[in-house]
């Protein structure tokens, strides 16, 4: 029997007429301002007239016909069709008694373009196979008892700008394995708590995960999605995902998830020509494939596209109570020339380079992102100088809450990067960035793009011989927490992992038992503390008035010294020698008398280094420096970064620093 054939014979139990989609659904899906699509397209167990089954439902518009096929039917074309909905929606359904959660499903497309069969997973499933098998899975996402009530009440405050923010960046699938088991990947369970624990144990605030969304190719780290509402069955089950996430929520740290709207691969089952036509991708090339990635391009002029991208961003943070989401790639977004020679590009309706409906549609996720769901940040991965990326809409923004700042991370890297000895010639690479560091709400990132690809680790990238390598990576790290902005640093930079990342292997976490690796774990534990209970170096992150240089003049000796302060007046100093050379007496203008105690030296013996220092701190004295009355003569370590923080009494107080 012929497919044409078994359109007309449906199997008993296919039952039409059956919709979770009312007339407002349809009107926000055509108008493109849907955001909460999962509840209505996909698969749902539900009950029908006292029957529990599976009601099936699919955009495909260019589609002769439907049907579900799946391990209830041994695969068969045909047994279970669709029926196409009255409104010329696109929209097919079937509802099919006895079929239940976790049954494995496509759906066999019979195209109008040229008679194309095709077989198609869910766009809007939940829970997928493993890959490299492909099907979807129906899955009953209710059901699971979430216990972060604590961390939703107060994630307001939590994840707000003036609040401190140290994530600490995370691929799932390689943090640590289970070398006994063939060297596995932990499980979503078993995350639950090994990573909980040590997240909390180094003092992050919260955790990133590269994108946990299904994606056929491991290789990809997850940034080519084709399971836009699952998380990847590698690790577990959509619940025990719901686990992990509420875990870390339990144990007050935030949760931010990567995110792909950019671009899609081309993977048979996938979105790519879903019903043998381009329905999620421009059919011209020059619009809908991405040179770089060989992937497809959203077409983000239409309005059901947008409405399953916005569904989908909404998804997560409703669904799975996620804090934030990262978008990745968002410059490829704004451009349509993006990674293009000329000729290989469409100019926009008024003959530039901008990408119109990109725009509009991240203006519109942002905007019912923050409108719908208290307390969440978005974050811009965006590497030109677009403006306002992280200002409202409203004021010509894209409306994103911050934006990486990849200019810092640029030039601090190729500054760190240099011997020493020419460091004095390329001051200018880190004092730059405060001149732009209050055109965005800017995000200070050390991320897993920096240790792939013949990077080098952190570690590596740093000049000279162990003990100066372990010095700069500790200089690395204090330098950017004293520096305005939030924070990331990808899993194994805060140890000084010796390899680059490797997705296939475990962090190395054996080199914890090498003193000067667990020197620089110990400096990252105590500096996460230390940032966390010190607004001076987080509350006025994106106010002008919360940043002053000392001197940021002193290239000879490669010297830089600033001061940060908090709405109540609070003052820390930071003082980094970027050379080998200790400076004693060492004199820097402060602007308060009194005693200036040294609460953080990356020298110290505990990190690992030549404990040179200040005696626990120093007293100011009446003497005029850096257009200052009062100053102090320091002591400053080599490759180091030292923290004082102002107590306002001129009697010394006890420290246990360095001497």
């Amino acid at each position: 029997m012929g497919v044409n054939e078994m359109i007309d014979k449906p199997a008993k139990g296919a039952v039409h007429g059956v919709s979770l989609m009312g007339e407002m659904d349809l009107y926000l899906f055509r108008e493109g301002n849907h955001t909460k699509l999962y509840d209505i397209l996909g698969s749902h167990v539900i009950e029908v007239e006292g029957v529990e089954g599976t009601l099936f439902s699919v955009w495909a518009p260019n589609a002769r016909s439907v049907s579900v096929i799946g391990d209830f039917n041994r695969w068969e074309p045909g047994r279970h069709p669709m029926g196409p909905r009255w409104d010329s929606s696109g929209i097919w359904e079937a509802f099919i008694p006895g079929v239940g959660h976790g049954a494995l499903y496509k759906y066999h497309i019979l195209s109008h373009s040229g008679g194309q069969e095709l077989q198609k997973g869910d766009p809007f499933a939940f829970w997928w196979e493993t890959p490299p098998r492909s099907a979807s899975c129906v899955w009953n996402l209710d059901g699971f008892g979430w216990h972060d009530e604590k961390w939703m009440a107060e994630r307001k405050e939590r994840n707000a700008l003036d609040a401190p923010h140290s994530i600490y960046e995370v691929h799932l699938g390689s943090w640590r394995h289970v070398l006994e088991e063939r060297n596995r990947s932990l499980s979503y369970h078993e995350l639950a708590t090994k990573l909980v624990e040590y997240v909390t144990e180094v003092g992050f605030t919260h955790v990133e995960f590269l994108p946990v969304m299904e994606h056929p190719f491991y290789g990809s780290w997850g940034y080519q999605t084709l399971g836009y509402f699952a998380p990847t069955s590698r690790f577990g089950t959509p619940h025990e995902f719901m686990e992990l996430v509420d875990s870390l929520h339990r144990a007050g740290i935030g949760v931010i998830l990567d995110w792909v709207p950019s671009h899609f691969p081309t993977d048979g089952y996938g979105l790519g020509n879903f019903d043998g036509t381009h329905l999620y991708e421009h059919a011209d090339p020059k619009k809908g494939y991405h040179p770089d990635w060989k992937s497809s391009i959203f077409n983000y002029g239409r309005n059901e596209v947008r409405s399953f991208l916005l569904s989908s961003a909404h998804f997560w943070v409703n669904r799975y109570h996620a804090d934030g989401l990262r978008v990745d790639a968002v410059a490829s977004m704004l451009y349509l020339d993006y990674s293009r020679r000329e000729g290989e590009w469409i100019p926009n309706r008024y003959g530039g380079k901008e990408n119109i409906e990109a725009i509009d549609f991240m203006r519109k996720m942002n905007e019912t992102l923050y409108t719908d769901h208290s307390g969440i940040q978005t974050t811009a991965e965006e590497s030109t100088s677009w403006p306002m990326v992280s200002r409202p809409s409203y004021l010509g923004g894209l409306g994103f809450g911050f934006k990486w700042n990849m200019g810092w991370m640029h030039d601090t890297l190729h500054y760190f990067g240099m011997d020493p000895i020419y460091r004095k010639y390329h001051q200018n690479e880190l004092s730059f960035g405060m001149w732009y560091a209050y055109s965005e709400n800017f995000l200070l990132p050390l991320s897993h793009d920096e240790v792939v690809h013949g990077k080098g680790s952190l570690y590596g990238k740093m000049p000279g011989d162990p003990w100066q390598k372990a010095a700069n990576l500790r200089l690395l790290l204090g330098w950017q927490i004293g520096h305005p902005g939030k924070k990331l640093l990808f899993m194994g930079g805060e140890f000084g992992q010796r390899g680059e990342w490797n997705h296939d292997a475990s962090v190395s976490w054996h080199e914890l038992d090498d003193p000067p690796h667990y020197g620089i774990w110990r400096w990252t534990k105590d500096i996460n503390r230390y940032y966390r209970n010190t607004p001076a170096l987080w509350e006025k992150d994106f106010e002008r008035d919360g940043f002053e240089w000392i001197d940021c003049g002193d290239a000879d000796a490669s010297v830089l010294s600033f001061i940060r302060r908090d709405r109540a007046g609070n003052v820390v100093l930071c003082v980094a020698n970027f050379t080998p050379v200790p400076r004693q007496g060492y004199r820097i203008g402060v602007p308060a008398d009194g005693y200036w105690r040294e609460v953080l030296n990356s020298d110290a013996e505990r990190y690992g280094g030549g404990n040179w220092g200040n005696m626990g701190g120093l007293h100011a004295q009446e003497q005029r420096h850096h257009g200052r009355d009062w100053s102090i003569e320091a002591t400053l370590p080599a490759l180091s970064f030292t923290i004082f923080e102002h107590t306002g009494r001129g009697a010394k107080e006890g420290g246990d620093g360095p001497r």
